[in-house]
């Protein structure tokens, strides 16, 4: 994690890469947590360039997928009910359909694809510095550079107050960001052939990101904490690391789980830190927590929704307008990735484009991404780890964390066109 691991720019730059946008690319990331606007300009410059001199687009069946996804969500937004709100809603998604397609030049390779998680990484440390300084230090913002190009909203205490929510609007979002930068950050500190003094910064930064993830007060992202530490760890340390985490995971289920023997249960929150248990079990809503908040009466609303219009939907951003008259309680999204598309795009768009990405990582894992090179199987883990949190939460709709996910499934795509050649056996003997 020295800068001598980060420069010249020009290093493991892949063949198929033009010079120039392999140099943006890699800034571009580095900048994104901290300034989507400068991260996009640099990433456009970067896409240009990685979209020339290519096969076509459509010589990939995935990349055929998505465009029928394309004309299935612009064919809906005529029929949508939340009239322009559904235009609008296409930028999550339409220019990351390209962006899949032209980012994967510059991750053709491990060594790129090591390359741009060390980025990653290194562009994560404002966000843990910015957030325990909101914590610890009371820092408030917004605080602005390059005429407004850099904004960092940072509210003294938090956001939620008492919760880390650093360079994000609030702290579900910045603990999304550090969980998928995660296992990217533990791979640094694995990394073989390196001595403790090369060592001791990445092992700096993947100390300080937990110890900031688990003060976003995120159950999301603990879970993904807990996710990514075998797979990136290797299928060798997982002989005794995962009886090592059902050990630790027992009282801390014990203390969080309603009807458990109170006999089990108290010896298990003596232990647990209440901070931990309390949070798992909801304890500050216990008694007064209106069921129309919770995510089970969402999807429930949300599957209704579906049920009316399977179709093409009811348009982006319906969810928000729909939910508070049935409900009398506002949301903006239903908390659920796959529920999400079909309410605002249809089933077809939902099975389409959330089958797509299951395939890409299930393929890559049999192709040996999640038990091969480090790096790789890091990178499959931050992947694996931006999924399951959009199961209980969709963090896409910031622009850094959409912007990062389509980079970590064009990374595996790369890998699925471009296998990194594995040795082979030796033959018979002549």
């Amino acid at each position: 994690m020295s800068p001598r691991a980060l420069f010249p720019l020009d290093a493991a730059r892949p063949g198929a890469a033009a010079p120039l946008g392999w140099r943006c690319f890699q800034l571009g990331v580095f900048v994104l947590p901290s300034s989507a606007l400068i991260a996009g300009v640099l990433l456009l410059v970067a896409l240009v360039l990685g979209s020339q001199h290519r096969r076509p687009p459509l010589a990939d069946r995935a990349n055929g997928v998505l465009l029928l996804v394309a004309g299935l969500m612009v064919l809906g937004c005529g029929f949508a009910t939340s009239g322009w709100l559904a235009w609008v809603g296409l930028a999550n998604w339409l220019p990351f359909f390209w962006a899949f397609w032209g980012f994967q030049p510059y991750l053709a390779t491990p060594a790129a694809r090591r390359r741009v998680a060390l980025w990653l990484v290194a562009g994560t440390v404002p966000v843990i510095l910015t957030g325990l300084g909101q914590l610890w230090w009371g820092w408030s913002g917004p605080l602005q550079a390059l005429g407004g190009a850099i904004i960092w909203h940072l509210k003294p205490g938090g956001n939620p107050p008492g919760r880390l929510s650093g360079l994000f609007d609030y702290a579900n979002i910045a603990g999304s960001w550090l969980a998928l930068a995660w296992p990217l950050a533990l791979a640094a500190v694995l990394q073989p052939q390196q001595g403790w003094k090369r060592r001791l910064p990445a092992l700096a930064i993947a100390a300080s990101l937990v110890g900031a993830l688990y003060l976003t007060d995120s159950r999301n992202a603990w879970g993904a904490l807990l996710l990514a530490l075998p797979i990136v760890a290797g299928p060798g340390a997982c002989q005794w690391l995962l009886p090592v985490l059902l050990l630790l995971l027992i009282p801390v289920a014990l203390a969080s789980l309603p009807g458990v023997a109170p006999f089990l249960q108290q010896p298990a929150r003596d232990l647990v830190p209440q901070a931990i248990w309390g949070r798992l079990s909801d304890l500050e809503f216990a008694g007064h927590r209106p069921l129309a908040i919770t995510r089970i009466s969402q999807w429930g609303v949300a599957l209704g929704l579906v049920a009316e219009r399977p179709w093409l939907g009811w348009g982006a951003a319906a969810f928000s307008v729909i939910y508070p008259l049935r409900t009398g309680h506002w949301h903006g999204h239903p908390h659920n990735l796959p529920i999400d598309l079909a309410v605002s795009h249809g089933l077809p768009v939902a099975l389409l484009l959330v089958g797509l990405i299951l395939v890409l990582l299930i393929r890559a894992a049999i192709r040996g991404m999640a038990a091969g090179r480090l790096f790789d199987r890091a990178w499959w883990a931050s992947a694996l780890v931006l999924v399951a949190l959009h199961a209980t939460d969709m963090p896409l709709y910031d622009s850094r964390i959409n912007i990062a996910g389509w980079i970590l499934f064009a990374g595996i795509r790369a890998f699925l066109l471009n296998p990194p050649m594995l040795p082979q056996p030796p033959g018979p003997p002549p």
